[in-house]
């Protein structure tokens, strides 16, 4: 596995010869065999010696490991409990139930409570967008907010920047990256509140960031008004060809004439990416046949990094496990969770490694720990159970998370990136 003349010529101008990553191994040699430690103890190892810190912390480094993507990178999950500019994110290897620390956002005094915001990564970078939030500049304060600001986290200088805002604010919108073209599509959002779920705005407007300059270009918006989606990219020959909407809400009724109750969609959207500019939007019709009930639980999608099959589209509805068939337009299910959450508890779903973790906080479960901090107690135990859609087989992992209080799956933010 040589390591190619670019990332070999980069890596011996960042350090000097004499000053060898390992004594008595070439640079390059040393550098392959550092490349393949987990991401989750770089932190650790950096203050080794200056020329692993200058190592560990270089384009060279991500360079190394997306070159051997499939036995070097560490598959992650950024998880973002609460309003990110109060408390911090972590991020989390599942592999070795390593948590460690992000720095929170930039502050801004005037707002608070920020919800509804969409994660995403591209590359060595999480992005964090829009959003629902209060600012003690409107009227009436009690009144949440769409937001339209951008901020990416860099895992190279462990920094945030703040980049251009969106065109239009918006919280609870679809959202993809599209790495071949080094962009973010979102679509669609509003502004709703955690706490007042049918209330707020709706807009269909289209987005698409370009990254190298920073700026955001309006697409042909959707065809309705919708909030509370979801969105993903489809590929095909290793570029994304399509961007897909599913679910979400439009307008709103009443119950009994006081209450507001959302009325959600039962269709998916599709656009067309193409090299100048997005196509026009189509709609694929209802995803449930006469009769059935629509179900709105957490979709994810299941990419084969291989490219030997088509994605996987897969929804937890309560305790089922859905899949998606392109071909009929529906949902069927494809299996249950092993152990139900307990009640008055949350489900959170994410793709780590082509594998669904379905994830819950839980009490009781023994742990090798014998000692337990009032914290720990507090925040209760991450139960994961473990689905492969291949293998069609369950594993189930357990670890202490580092928060003060437990996960509430139905607000969390949670983005896997690849490091």
């Amino acid at each position: 596995m040589p390591i190619p003349p670019s990332l070999a010529s980069t890596l011996l101008h960042q350090i000097d010869q004499d000053q060898a990553l390992i004594p008595g191994l070439p640079n390059d040699v040393a550098a392959l065999i550092l490349s393949f430690l987990p991401y989750s103890h770089h932190c650790r190892l950096k203050p080794t010696c200056k020329p692993w810190y200058i190592f560990l912390s270089s384009k060279t480094l991500h360079s190394l490991r997306r070159h051997h993507r499939r036995r070097s990178l560490s598959h992650l999950l950024c998880v973002f409990p609460e309003d990110p500019h109060i408390s911090s994110p972590f991020l989390f290897d599942p592999q070795h139930l390593a948590w460690r620390p992000l720095p929170p956002l930039p502050c801004n005094p005037h707002e608070y409570g920020l919800c509804n915001f969409t994660s995403v990564s591209l590359g060595p970078h999480i992005y964090v967008l829009g959003g629902s939030l209060f600012d003690t500049r409107s009227f009436p304060l009690d009144r949440p907010s769409p937001s339209s600001s951008a901020f990416r986290y860099n895992f190279l200088t462990s920094s945030w920047d703040r980049l251009a805002p969106m065109l239009s604010p918006r919280g609870s919108f679809a959202c993809a990256a599209i790495p071949s073209a080094d962009q973010i599509i979102v679509a669609g959002g509003g502004s709703r509140h955690t706490l007042f779920r049918a209330a707020g705005s709706r807009i269909c407007s289209v987005e698409r960031y370009d990254v190298e300059r920073d700026e955001w270009e309006a697409l042909d918006g959707l065809p309705r008004f919708r909030a509370g989606c979801v969105g993903f990219a489809l590929r095909e020959g290793g570029e994304e060809r399509e961007f897909w909407v599913m679910g979400g809400y439009g307008d709103s009724r009443t119950v009994s004439g006081v209450f507001p109750v959302d009325e959600y969609y039962k269709d998916a959207l599709v656009m067309e990416l193409k090299g100048n500019g997005g196509g026009k939007w189509r709609e694929l019709g209802d995803m449930w046949g006469a009769g059935e009930t629509p179900r709105f639980g957490k979709i994810v999608m299941v990419e084969d990094e291989d490219g030997g099959s088509p994605p996987a589209i897969f929804m937890l509805d309560d305790n089922d496990i859905l899949r998606y068939d392109m071909a009929s337009n529906r949902w069927q299910k494809e299996c249950s969770v092993p152990r139900r959450a307990p009640c008055k508890s949350s489900y959170g779903l994410v793709v780590l490694n082509e594998e669904l973790h379905v994830m819950t906080i839980v009490n009781g479960i023994d742990s090798t720990e014998t000692r337990r901090s009032r914290q720990q107690k507090r925040a209760g135990t991450l139960f994961m159970q473990i689905y492969h859609p291949r293998k069609k087989t369950w594993r189930c992992l357990v670890t202490k998370p580092p928060f003060r209080q437990p996960l509430d799956f139905s607000t969390t933010v949670m983005c896997p990136i690849q490091l």
